[in-house]
């Protein structure tokens, strides 16, 4: 009976815990900023895509990869509506629970695609500025399609597991939440080995994107004179803003997942409060993981040269048409302007 009445008054417990942590009053920022980057993050990464695919069809190893990146992150926007109807709902989920499994294992498979294709390009623009042989054999076309293809069907492996099995004491009309590991360590283990990944490809960035930044760096400074010094001081500069880009985003979640992680390993649980501040604290870098998604296409207009004077062009020939087609209007008179006959008159009425 007293095993009863505890089990009973720790379920209790939980659920007055869990409608605290519903009521927070961080449903409304995250349901708007949730829908914000998955107009933005859609709208730039269909353009990208259009652009990559049908305007500049040009093959090469950072092309492939960020097509790929592209649609990660294309699919990554659009699992946000899902967390949009969630947090609007008063963190209610109304659908399958099957579907929240494809949801949210989908929205991180994407993102942790994209930290690993980021990883790669780092490493293909630390080789071509290196001008190392290597790079002439692995990072080929071909490779590097070979090697998305890799990256993917592995990621699809690993991610079905958690999406075919059926979570213990999972609650039907949730989705996104705390969970507890206890009975389930290995997937515990398995997010720890995710994050171990993401810090072994950000070690990568750094050390790619530092050393490019700062040999062009040095070499801008050294021979001011030099007809290229300028080209390489922006193009240093640009190499630390995509490192800056990816430590905003990926850095604050990851360093926070450790301790999300062990907390939710521990076998006589954590009081509500650490809790409260663990999901809150979890949430807001969260955001910041998503907002990735957006800040992608910026990267690739900073990334590839060829990319860049295609969007310009763009840019310039819309412009263009709409200053020209407001001169042709202004500049015609009354006389200019089409006559309409009697007969037409009737016919119209």
């Amino acid at each position: 009976m007293d095993r009863i009445n505890k089990t009973s008054m720790s379920k209790n417990t939980q659920q007055d815990c869990q409608m605290e942590m519903d009521n927070t009053s961080m449903r409304v920022p995250l349901a708007i900023l949730y829908a914000l980057f998955f107009l933005f993050g859609l709208a730039g990464n269909l353009l990208a895509l259009w652009v990559f695919l049908r305007v500049h069809p040009k093959k090469n190893s950072v092309r492939i990869f960020l097509i790929n990146l592209a649609l990660a992150d294309l699919l990554l926007v659009i699992c946000l509506p899902f967390r949009v109807v969630y947090h609007s709902n008063h963190n209610r989920w109304v659908l399958s629970p099957l579907l929240c499994r494809i949801v949210g294992n989908i929205f991180y498979m994407n993102m942790y695609i994209s930290i690993v294709l980021l990883g790669f390009i780092s490493v293909d623009r630390y080789l071509k500025f290196q001008r190392a042989s290597c790079r002439r054999v692995f990072l080929q076309s071909r490779w590097s399609a070979l090697l998305c293809c890799v990256i993917w069907t592995v990621s699809l492996a690993a991610v079905t597991p958690l999406i075919v099995q059926t979570p213990e004491n999972g609650e039907l009309q949730k989705c996104f939440q705390y969970k507890k590991l206890q009975n389930s360590k290995w997937k515990a283990y398995f997010n720890f080995a995710v994050v171990g990944i993401f810090w072994v490809v950000y070690g990568a960035l750094v050390i790619s994107y530092g050393r490019i930044g700062m040999k062009l760096l040095t070499a801008s400074r050294n021979k001011p004179d030099f007809p290229n010094a300028a080209k390489y001081n922006k193009t240093a500069w640009k190499s630390f803003f995509v490192l800056f880009l990816f430590t905003i985003c990926f850095v604050p979640y990851h360093s926070v997942r450790i301790f999300y992680i062990m907390s939710q390993m521990e076998k006589d649980g954590i009081s509500c409060d650490r809790k409260k501040v663990l999901d809150k604290t979890n949430e807001v870098v969260l955001l910041l993981f998503a907002l990735n998604s957006c800040l992608d296409p910026v990267m690739y207009f900073l990334l590839c040269s060829s990319i860049r004077k295609v969007m310009l062009k763009i840019i310039c020939n819309c412009f263009s048409k709409q200053i020209t087609r407001g001169l042709i209007n202004s500049s015609e008179t009354p006389q200019d302007q089409p006559k309409v006959s009697v007969v037409e008159l009737n016919t119209v009425t």
